[in-house]
């Protein structure tokens, strides 16, 4: 009886971890969202919230990454368990990045909007490109909220695409301020921001692989698409 009373526990403390890491993405999620409104529309005071949230992304990573470590020392988790733990361990840092990236999207836009140097800004290669990533990271969520991989390789294909963006997005900017060297500043400030957002995707797509491994056990870190098509699948 005490035996199922500890499995049953341990099932309890292994979901209330799950649902953190949601709650967890889904701060995230409304960090973005509100980093990439306060760029496009000059909210100040939405970017400056973004700003001061963050160490609320930054204290559910310290406090799931602590309840981790308490469990693998407890109960000594093992086989797929053990891949769960280790993937909300992993999860949770590519959140707390993506975090910190919006973070970083809020203070460039109080920056462009504060110092009245705003030209004709291009917010909306950016608003698409954040548009992609929130899908990333949505549906890793709920991958992972569903143990489910079969959107593991359109989000690294969506990766792409944003990458792809980046590249193009980068390429005009150049053009822009070659044509226009009064523009220089407040675009280097737009292609930091563009980074800024090619790098979120980036983290998206390492949490969805770490959905692979959870649920089939095989890392597909630095494999091939194909590859990791084919395990998804099987």
């Amino acid at each position: 009886m005490g035996q199922e009373h500890t499995y049953k526990q341990f099932d309890a403390d292994l979901e209330a971890i799950r649902s953190r890491v949601l709650q967890m993405g889904g701060l995230v999620e409304e960090q973005i969202t509100n980093a990439i409104e306060a760029l496009s529309s000059g909210n100040l005071e939405l970017a400056e919230t973004v700003i001061n949230n963050d160490h609320k992304v930054n204290a559910m990573e310290v406090g799931l990454d602590e309840d981790c470590t308490q469990i693998i020392a407890r109960r000594q988790p093992t086989a797929s368990d053990l891949r769960m733990v280790m993937t909300v361990v992993k999860t949770i840092t590519d959140l707390e990045r993506i975090g910190d990236e919006a973070s970083k999207v809020a203070r460039m836009a109080k920056q462009i909007h504060d110092s009245d140097r705003l030209t004709q800004t291009r917010f909306n290669e950016i608003k698409f490109m954040a548009g992609l990533v929130l899908e990333m990271l949505r549906r890793a969520l709920d991958g992972f909220a569903r143990l489910d991989v079969t959107s593991a390789a359109d989000i690294v294909r969506q990766d792409m695409q944003v990458d792809e963006e980046f590249h193009l997005m980068m390429r005009h900017l150049i053009t822009y301020m070659m044509e226009d060297p009064r523009t220089i500043s407040v675009f280097i400030d737009i292609m930091f921001v563009a980074k800024a957002v090619e790098r979120m995707g980036d983290h998206a797509k390492n949490m969805s692989e770490y959905v692979v491994y959870m649920v089939k056990g095989k890392d597909v870190r630095h494999t091939t698409l194909e590859e990791i098509e084919r395990i998804a699948s099987h």
